[in-house]
Protein backbone atom coordinates (compact mmCIF):
# COMPACT_ATOMS: atom_id res chain seq x y z
CA UNK A 1 0.00 0.00 0.00
CA UNK A 2 1.17 3.65 -0.88
CA UNK A 3 -1.02 6.15 -0.13
CA UNK A 4 -1.58 9.08 -2.37
CA UNK A 5 1.25 11.97 -2.12
CA UNK A 6 0.99 14.51 0.28
CA UNK A 7 3.15 17.63 -0.45
CA UNK A 8 5.19 19.91 1.97
CA UNK A 9 4.32 23.83 2.38
CA UNK A 10 5.84 27.19 2.27
CA UNK A 11 4.47 30.04 4.29
CA UNK A 12 5.81 33.26 2.09
CA UNK A 13 4.24 35.34 4.11
CA UNK A 14 2.62 36.05 7.70
CA UNK A 15 4.44 33.85 10.17
CA UNK A 16 3.98 35.26 13.82
CA UNK A 17 1.55 38.16 11.94
CA UNK A 18 -1.39 35.80 11.15
CA UNK A 19 -1.69 34.97 14.73
CA UNK A 20 -2.67 38.24 15.37
CA UNK A 21 -4.98 38.75 12.25
CA UNK A 22 -2.35 39.69 9.56
CA UNK A 23 -2.85 38.50 6.24
CA UNK A 24 -0.55 35.41 5.18
CA UNK A 25 0.10 33.79 2.08
CA UNK A 26 0.99 29.50 1.89
CA UNK A 27 2.04 28.15 -1.12
CA UNK A 28 2.13 24.09 -1.63
CA UNK A 29 6.20 22.97 -2.25
CA UNK A 30 6.20 20.10 -4.52
CA UNK A 31 9.87 19.33 -3.91
CA UNK A 32 9.27 17.91 -0.61
CA UNK A 33 6.44 14.81 -0.44
CA UNK A 34 4.80 11.81 1.94
CA UNK A 35 2.88 9.24 1.67
CA UNK A 36 1.93 6.60 3.99
CA UNK A 37 3.19 3.09 2.93
CA UNK A 38 2.54 -0.48 4.85
CA UNK A 39 5.66 -2.86 5.36
CA UNK A 40 6.58 -5.81 7.31
CA UNK A 41 10.59 -5.20 7.50
CA UNK A 42 10.44 -1.41 9.16
CA UNK A 43 14.08 0.15 8.84
CA UNK A 44 14.67 2.12 12.50
CA UNK A 45 13.48 5.18 10.58
CA UNK A 46 10.45 3.70 9.60
CA UNK A 47 9.81 1.94 13.12
CA UNK A 48 10.03 5.12 14.77
CA UNK A 49 7.10 6.76 12.15
CA UNK A 50 5.18 3.74 13.12
CA UNK A 51 5.52 4.37 16.91
CA UNK A 52 4.77 8.21 16.69
CA UNK A 53 1.74 7.33 14.48
CA UNK A 54 0.50 4.46 17.26
CA UNK A 55 0.40 7.38 19.77
CA UNK A 56 -0.86 9.84 17.21
CA UNK A 57 -4.08 7.31 16.73
CA UNK A 58 -4.76 7.23 20.62
CA UNK A 59 -4.99 11.21 20.29
CA UNK A 60 -7.58 10.81 17.55
CA UNK A 61 -9.39 8.74 18.97
CA UNK A 62 -9.95 11.03 22.22
CA UNK A 63 -10.93 13.79 19.85
CA UNK A 64 -14.04 15.96 19.99
CA UNK A 65 -16.37 13.58 17.90
CA UNK A 66 -18.78 16.37 16.84
CA UNK A 67 -15.00 18.06 14.86
CA UNK A 68 -14.42 15.11 13.21
CA UNK A 69 -14.56 11.13 13.19
CA UNK A 70 -12.03 8.49 12.13
CA UNK A 71 -12.06 4.78 11.21
CA UNK A 72 -9.65 3.95 14.31
CA UNK A 73 -10.04 0.34 14.02
CA UNK A 74 -8.47 0.24 10.37
CA UNK A 75 -6.60 3.20 11.25
CA UNK A 76 -4.85 0.68 14.52
CA UNK A 77 -4.97 -2.43 12.34
CA UNK A 78 -2.60 -0.99 9.46
CA UNK A 79 -0.70 0.15 12.34
CA UNK A 80 -0.31 -3.40 13.57
CA UNK A 81 0.71 -4.23 9.88
CA UNK A 82 3.59 -2.06 9.63
CA UNK A 83 2.19 1.19 8.51
CA UNK A 84 4.19 4.39 8.75
CA UNK A 85 4.54 7.92 6.85
CA UNK A 86 7.57 7.87 4.27
CA UNK A 87 8.13 11.20 3.98
CA UNK A 88 11.57 13.43 2.35
CA UNK A 89 10.03 16.63 3.78
CA UNK A 90 12.59 17.73 6.82
CA UNK A 91 11.63 18.11 10.29
CA UNK A 92 12.11 21.50 12.04
CA UNK A 93 12.66 23.09 8.85
CA UNK A 94 9.26 24.93 8.46
CA UNK A 95 7.99 23.78 5.57
CA UNK A 96 5.13 21.52 7.41
CA UNK A 97 6.58 17.76 7.42
CA UNK A 98 3.66 17.70 10.12
CA UNK A 99 1.08 18.90 7.91
CA UNK A 100 1.40 16.44 5.26
CA UNK A 101 1.24 13.75 7.82
CA UNK A 102 -2.01 14.97 9.21
CA UNK A 103 -3.77 15.41 5.06
CA UNK A 104 -2.76 12.37 4.37
CA UNK A 105 -3.98 10.57 7.99
CA UNK A 106 -7.43 12.87 7.14
CA UNK A 107 -8.05 11.78 3.69
CA UNK A 108 -7.43 8.12 4.16
CA UNK A 109 -9.12 7.33 7.81
CA UNK A 110 -11.72 10.41 8.88
CA UNK A 111 -15.18 9.42 8.30
CA UNK A 112 -17.33 11.95 6.33
CA UNK A 113 -14.24 13.69 4.98
CA UNK A 114 -14.36 17.17 3.29
CA UNK A 115 -13.39 16.27 -0.39
CA UNK A 116 -10.97 18.50 -2.40
CA UNK A 117 -13.35 17.76 -5.56
CA UNK A 118 -16.71 19.07 -3.70
CA UNK A 119 -17.39 22.99 -3.81
CA UNK A 120 -15.16 24.30 -1.19
CA UNK A 121 -17.26 27.07 0.48
CA UNK A 122 -15.78 29.07 3.07
CA UNK A 123 -17.65 26.87 5.40
CA UNK A 124 -15.97 23.74 4.57
CA UNK A 125 -12.36 25.53 4.76
CA UNK A 126 -12.74 27.08 7.45
CA UNK A 127 -13.82 23.36 9.03
CA UNK A 128 -11.15 21.81 7.74
CA UNK A 129 -8.83 24.28 8.97
CA UNK A 130 -10.48 23.80 12.46
CA UNK A 131 -10.08 19.88 12.26
CA UNK A 132 -6.64 19.92 11.11
CA UNK A 133 -5.66 22.54 13.92
CA UNK A 134 -7.00 20.15 16.85
CA UNK A 135 -5.64 17.15 14.62
CA UNK A 136 -1.68 18.98 14.07
CA UNK A 137 -2.03 20.06 17.75
CA UNK A 138 -0.42 16.59 18.87
CA UNK A 139 2.93 18.13 17.29
CA UNK A 140 3.10 21.56 17.80
CA UNK A 141 1.04 22.43 21.53
CA UNK A 142 -1.09 24.22 19.40
CA UNK A 143 -1.77 24.63 15.56
CA UNK A 144 -3.42 26.81 13.05
CA UNK A 145 -3.86 23.88 10.92
CA UNK A 146 -2.81 26.14 7.90
CA UNK A 147 0.02 23.54 6.95
CA UNK A 148 -2.35 20.31 6.60
CA UNK A 149 -4.69 22.46 4.95
CA UNK A 150 -2.31 23.56 2.51
CA UNK A 151 -0.97 19.62 1.65
CA UNK A 152 -4.62 18.74 1.78
CA UNK A 153 -5.81 21.14 -0.78
CA UNK A 154 -2.48 21.68 -3.34
CA UNK A 155 -3.47 25.01 -3.79
CA UNK A 156 -2.10 28.50 -3.05
CA UNK A 157 -4.01 29.60 0.24
CA UNK A 158 -4.58 33.14 0.96
CA UNK A 159 -5.11 34.34 4.46
CA UNK A 160 -7.49 37.30 4.97
CA UNK A 161 -8.14 37.48 8.55
CA UNK A 162 -8.32 34.10 11.10
CA UNK A 163 -11.75 33.20 10.04
CA UNK A 164 -11.43 34.22 6.22
CA UNK A 165 -9.49 31.91 3.92
CA UNK A 166 -9.59 31.24 0.36
CA UNK A 167 -7.39 29.20 -2.06
CA UNK A 168 -6.22 31.46 -4.07
CA UNK A 169 -3.94 31.86 -7.95
CA UNK A 170 -0.59 33.36 -7.98
CA UNK A 171 1.37 34.67 -10.71
CA UNK A 172 2.57 31.81 -12.99
CA UNK A 173 5.95 31.41 -12.72
CA UNK A 174 8.70 33.02 -15.30
CA UNK A 175 11.80 30.42 -15.39
CA UNK A 176 13.47 32.63 -17.67
CA UNK A 177 12.90 35.55 -14.84
CA UNK A 178 16.18 36.79 -13.14
CA UNK A 179 14.33 37.47 -9.66
CA UNK A 180 13.26 34.46 -6.82
CA UNK A 181 12.13 33.40 -3.84
CA UNK A 182 14.82 30.92 -2.39
CA UNK A 183 15.20 29.04 0.58
CA UNK A 184 18.55 28.80 2.68
CA UNK A 185 19.37 25.62 5.35
CA UNK A 186 20.35 26.74 8.31
CA UNK A 187 21.70 23.53 9.09
CA UNK A 188 20.18 23.46 12.65
CA UNK A 189 16.38 21.89 13.13
CA UNK A 190 13.84 24.66 14.46
CA UNK A 191 11.54 23.67 17.91
CA UNK A 192 8.40 25.31 16.75
CA UNK A 193 6.87 25.57 20.62
CA UNK A 194 10.10 27.31 21.74
CA UNK A 195 10.04 30.11 19.41
CA UNK A 196 5.91 30.77 19.67
CA UNK A 197 6.82 30.66 23.49
CA UNK A 198 9.52 33.86 23.00
CA UNK A 199 6.90 35.64 21.06
CA UNK A 200 3.66 35.18 23.18
CA UNK A 201 6.06 36.76 26.17
CA UNK A 202 7.24 39.85 24.15
CA UNK A 203 3.44 40.19 23.36
CA UNK A 204 3.36 40.86 26.83
CA UNK A 205 5.07 44.12 26.39
CA UNK A 206 2.97 47.52 24.75
CA UNK A 207 5.94 48.04 22.50
CA UNK A 208 6.43 44.81 20.81
CA UNK A 209 2.56 44.49 20.30
CA UNK A 210 2.62 48.27 18.92
CA UNK A 211 5.72 47.15 16.64
CA UNK A 212 3.98 44.49 15.57
CA UNK A 213 0.63 45.67 14.45
CA UNK A 214 1.87 49.35 13.28
CA UNK A 215 5.09 47.82 11.09
CA UNK A 216 5.01 43.94 10.97
CA UNK A 217 1.40 43.48 10.14
CA UNK A 218 1.59 46.29 7.86
CA UNK A 219 4.61 45.58 5.59
CA UNK A 220 3.36 41.85 6.05
CA UNK A 221 -0.02 42.64 4.75
CA UNK A 222 1.50 44.75 1.61
CA UNK A 223 3.58 42.18 0.88
CA UNK A 224 1.04 39.66 -0.07
CA UNK A 225 -0.92 42.45 -1.81
CA UNK A 226 2.08 43.01 -4.33
CA UNK A 227 3.27 39.59 -4.42
CA UNK A 228 -0.70 38.57 -5.52
CA UNK A 229 -0.78 41.45 -8.56
CA UNK A 230 2.93 40.69 -9.25
CA UNK A 231 4.07 44.35 -8.84
CA UNK A 232 7.89 43.63 -7.98
CA UNK A 233 8.84 47.27 -7.45
CA UNK A 234 6.77 47.90 -4.74
CA UNK A 235 6.94 44.27 -2.81
CA UNK A 236 10.72 44.45 -2.79
CA UNK A 237 10.39 48.23 -1.11
CA UNK A 238 7.89 46.30 1.40
CA UNK A 239 10.22 42.77 1.45
CA UNK A 240 13.03 45.42 2.87
CA UNK A 241 10.87 47.01 5.19
CA UNK A 242 9.74 43.55 6.71
CA UNK A 243 13.18 42.09 6.87
CA UNK A 244 14.64 45.12 8.77
CA UNK A 245 11.68 44.50 11.19
CA UNK A 246 12.24 41.01 12.00
CA UNK A 247 15.79 41.76 12.39
CA UNK A 248 15.54 44.01 14.90
CA UNK A 249 12.67 42.34 16.69
CA UNK A 250 12.87 38.79 16.38
CA UNK A 251 16.47 38.35 16.52
CA UNK A 252 15.94 35.08 19.02
CA UNK A 253 14.13 33.38 15.69
CA UNK A 254 17.08 34.14 13.57
CA UNK A 255 19.87 31.91 13.98
CA UNK A 256 22.86 33.85 15.41
CA UNK A 257 25.51 33.05 12.22
CA UNK A 258 22.98 34.16 9.93
CA UNK A 259 22.66 37.87 11.37
CA UNK A 260 25.52 39.42 9.24
CA UNK A 261 24.06 37.58 6.43
CA UNK A 262 20.60 39.39 6.84
CA UNK A 263 22.46 42.55 7.47
CA UNK A 264 24.47 42.29 4.27
CA UNK A 265 21.24 41.76 2.23
CA UNK A 266 19.25 44.72 3.66
CA UNK A 267 22.38 47.12 2.84
CA UNK A 268 23.01 46.02 -0.20
CA UNK A 269 19.06 45.47 -1.43
CA UNK A 270 20.94 42.16 -3.09
CA UNK A 271 18.79 39.91 -1.19
CA UNK A 272 15.80 40.43 1.31
CA UNK A 273 15.98 37.27 4.00
CA UNK A 274 12.82 36.52 6.20
CA UNK A 275 11.50 33.93 8.85
CA UNK A 276 10.38 30.64 7.16
CA UNK A 277 7.74 28.76 9.62
CA UNK A 278 8.86 29.85 13.56
CA UNK A 279 12.11 30.09 12.67
CA UNK A 280 15.25 29.19 15.13
CA UNK A 281 16.80 26.83 12.44
CA UNK A 282 15.71 25.43 9.53
CA UNK A 283 14.79 27.52 6.44
CA UNK A 284 15.15 31.06 5.66
CA UNK A 285 13.59 32.19 3.10
CA UNK A 286 15.03 34.72 0.46
CA UNK A 287 14.30 37.32 -2.36
CA UNK A 288 16.28 38.42 -4.55
CA UNK A 289 15.81 39.87 -8.22
CA UNK A 290 18.90 38.85 -9.32
CA UNK A 291 18.99 35.03 -8.27
CA UNK A 292 22.34 34.43 -10.37
CA UNK A 293 24.23 36.81 -8.84
CA UNK A 294 22.78 36.17 -5.31
CA UNK A 295 23.90 32.39 -5.98
CA UNK A 296 27.48 33.92 -5.93
CA UNK A 297 27.25 35.78 -3.15
CA UNK A 298 25.79 33.03 -0.91
CA UNK A 299 27.97 30.04 -2.67
CA UNK A 300 29.20 28.85 0.95
CA UNK A 301 25.35 27.90 1.87
CA UNK A 302 22.69 25.51 1.18
CA UNK A 303 20.35 27.43 -1.60
CA UNK A 304 17.47 26.47 -2.92
CA UNK A 305 15.54 28.05 -5.33
CA UNK A 306 11.35 27.49 -4.77
CA UNK A 307 9.78 30.36 -7.35
CA UNK A 308 11.02 32.13 -10.36
CA UNK A 309 9.60 35.67 -11.33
Amino acid sequence: MKGPLFYSKILLFGEYGIIKDSKGLSIPYNFYKGALKIDENLSVEAEKSNESLQKFANYLEALDAHLVQFDIEALKSDLDKGMYFDSSIPQGYGVGSSGALVASIYDKYAFDKITVLENLTREKLLKLKEIFGAMESFFHGKSSGLDPLNSYLSLPILINSKDNIEPTGIPSQNEAGKGAVFLLDSGIIGETAPMVHIFMENMKQEGFRKMLKDQFIKHTDSCVEDFLKGDIKSLFGNLKSLSKVVFNNFKPMIPTQFHELWKKGIETNEYYLKLCGSGGGGYILGFTENIEQTKQTLKDYKLEVVYNF
